[in-house]
């Protein structure tokens, strides 16, 4: 009767029978029976089933459905919309349409002045059975109704999570981690006031999938337990970052056999038969479109992959240049008709994703989940998230499901690099984004965190601001300052958000400013997870192209105050950073040198200048009436009865000795 596209059956009746509520459609056959449950924290609508009425004459059968709304709900938009959550809100009420499982796509369409809340259950996922609660509340209790949600339905805690204390803290990131250097890392993840170490799974395994250990782990698990158990006894908790949807070229899952569970892209079928010698692979579907990505180009056909150089769009479609037997796997002859597929290699060519539909997700899932117990990590950060076969929106939190459903004690917090609704629950922080280059990191914090922050929080969730690469001055790059810590850990604290810095022994012991900018961490953290800041504050430091300083005054306590670089020290000297600030009527710079040591000499009487170590542990100075010298290296503070302009001017006269 109808065209062949996609059609929408609207509803025509509605009644209820007994406590379920009985939904009729224009043109088709089907009740939808949905149970209704009602409580004081939220509405519960699931659909229970589909009736068809077949009639006694003709020759009709049931009309197949692709996708089913099982609620929709125009919402008058309010201050807030938080697009993951799927919550409208301001300070008054909010208005959420929450999934009970992975299995509901849960989605906001926008209209002029309202959005259209949506559940719809779609066929090639799941549908009879899928529930979905509305709550509506105010926006006090929102995260209360959330969690009895998560209690009734036995879900992943998102709320106690964002609630708890270790919520706040920032980690340190550790890609090399072994029971002999464990120690260093502490250190200076200590000077950085860090509670917490995230420790990434390259450090023990030498590839993913069926984990093997490394050579610096000879004991294994032993090896791992001594390592977790140091950080937890200098006091901090250890977490984890792992990639879980996807296994190593190099592992077993893919050579010398590869696994029949690998995510394939694309099917084909052998037009030919395709002989051990041969290096066509003649198929009968049309190949346009498939990758010719480095490291991406493999066809997966019985216990052989072939690697191919290129492939034809016109018949005889083939697959040309292959080279036989790639990644160690054995070469064989192939029937005519026989099926084979494009491997789904990853977008990073070292990793071939997994087929979540199979059994091979769970197998990993187990095997993460006996090494994250049996070591005693605390937190997780789900990497490479997006990587999952279509549709997205479900595999995404299916596969971090998986995972969460095999830990003993749920993390206290979880980070990953992609979210979808349901996932809300198992990913309570945002992900950190990749790390940035010194010169640009203000910038890029500016274009990416700070973006993220303010969209995310209208979700109730905190980013991570991170993750900082710590570099070293050298000839390219004039490596990561203080001022450059001082911003990111301050745009941060905006947004109550946490940092994560990758921890690199020979790097920190390389760079001479390694202790102001682990002091500059540690204050931005202390003073965060202490609630130091006020509502206004934070609002200061929203303004993105304002940078802050926080410092430590003569009394011991945290002090928050505007600075801005001067940039033209000593003729433009690169090797000299300084800013400026106002500070008890007094004009005050805070500088340092890059990497060396040296002097930095100013053309201005003594008698107008104090130099201080830190707040209140001042450097004496010789009376001069013309010039002074002051040391330059570590940060210092410099004290001025002068103008701003006229120390902006002194600085840009300096002499570097």
């Amino acid at each position: 009767m109808f065209p062949a596209k996609p059609k929408t059956f609207n509803a025509d009746t509605v009644y209820w029978r007994g406590d379920d509520l009985v939904v009729g459609f224009e043109l088709e056959s089907y009740l939808a029976v949905i149970e209704v449950n009602v409580n004081d924290d939220y509405i519960g609508f699931k659909l229970k089933d589909l009736e068809y009425e077949i009639l006694d004459y003709g020759v009709k059968r049931r009309t197949e459905i692709d996708k089913f709304t099982l609620l929709q709900l125009p919402v008058q938009n309010r201050d807030n919309f938080g697009e993951w959550l799927n919550v409208s809100w301001d300070e008054q009420v909010a208005i959420n349409l929450l999934a009970t499982d992975p299995y509901a796509m849960i989605d906001a369409e926008e209209r002029d002045g309202f959005r259209i809340f949506k559940a719809e259950l779609h066929e090639e996922v799941k549908m009879k059975g899928v529930e979905v609660v509305l709550i509506t509340t105010e926006k006090e209790n929102l995260l209360n109704r959330i969690e009895k949600v998560e209690n009734d339905f036995n879900l992943p805690k998102g709320v106690a999570s964002r609630r708890s204390k270790e919520y706040k803290y920032s980690y340190y990131e550790i890609w090399d981690a072994t029971p002999q250097n464990i120690d260093e890392h502490i250190a200076f993840a200590k000077k950085g006031g860090f509670k917490a170490i995230q420790i990434v799974w390259n450090s023990f395994v030498s590839s993913f999938g069926h984990y093997p250990w490394k050579a610096e782990y000879p004991n294994g698990m032993k090896d791992l337990q001594t390592v977790v158990r140091k950080v937890k006894d200098a006091g901090m908790i250890v977490g984890t970052h792992l990639w879980y949807n996807k296994v190593d070229k190099t592992d077993l899952f893919v050579s010398p056999v590869p696994d029949h569970r690998l995510s394939l892209r694309r099917n084909f079928t052998l037009a030919l038969p395709l002989g051990k010698d041969s290096d066509i692979v003649t198929v009968e579907e049309n190949p346009e479109g498939v990758t010719m990505e480095e490291g991406r180009r493999l066809l997966k056909i019985g216990d052989e992959l072939i690697e191919y150089a290129g492939f034809t769009t016109e018949r005889p479609y083939q697959f040309t240049g292959c080279m036989r037997g790639a990644l160690n796997t054995e070469v064989s002859d192939y029937v005519q008709g026989y099926r084979l597929g494009l491997l789904d290699v990853d977008t990073w060519p070292k990793w071939v994703r997994l087929d979540q539909r199979t059994s091979i997700q769970d197998e990993i899932a187990e095997k993460i989940g006996k090494i994250y117990n049996d070591a005693g990590f605390d937190f997780i950060y789900f990497d490479g998230a997006e990587d999952v076969i279509p549709p997205y929106w479900f595999y995404t939190s299916l596969a971090q499901n998986k995972l969460y459903q095999n830990f003993t004690s749920p993390p206290v917090f979880s980070e990953g690099a992609i979210k979808s609704h349901f996932s809300w629950h198992i990913l309570t922080r945002g992900n950190a984004f990749d790390t940035f280059r010194p010169e640009v990191i203000k910038e890029a914090t500016r274009k990416y965190p700070l973006a993220q922050a303010k969209f995310v929080s209208k979700d109730f969730t905190s980013i991570n601001f991170g993750w900082m690469k710590y570099v070293a001055p050298g000839e390219s790059t004039i490596g990561m300052q203080p001022d450059m810590f001082e911003y990111v850990c301050s745009r941060g604290a905006a947004w109550d958000c946490p940092v994560s810095l990758i921890g690199e022994l020979e790097i920190f012991k390389k760079h001479n400013r390694t202790s102001d900018n682990l002091e500059v961490i540690r204050r931005w953290e202390k003073a965060r997870i202490e609630n130091f800041f006020t509502d206004k504050q934070k609002e200061e430091l929203k303004n993105s192209n304002q940078e802050h300083i926080l410092l430590i005054n003569e009394d011991g306590g945290f002090e928050m105050l505007p600075y801005t670089q001067i940039l033209n020290v000593a003729e433009e000297n690169k090797n000299v950073r300084a800013f400026i600030f106002q500070r008890n009527n007094k004009t005050c710079v805070v500088y340092w040198h890059i990497s060396g040591e040296g002097s930095l000499e100013l053309p201005v009487s003594s008698e107008s200048v104090r130099l201080f170590e830190e707040l209140g542990e001042e450097i004496s100075l010789p009376k001069n009436e013309e010039r002074i010298s002051i040391p330059l290296g570590d940060r210092r503070y410099v004290q001025f009865d002068i103008s701003k302009g006229e120390v902006i001017d002194l600085f840009s006269k300096a002499k570097i000795k």
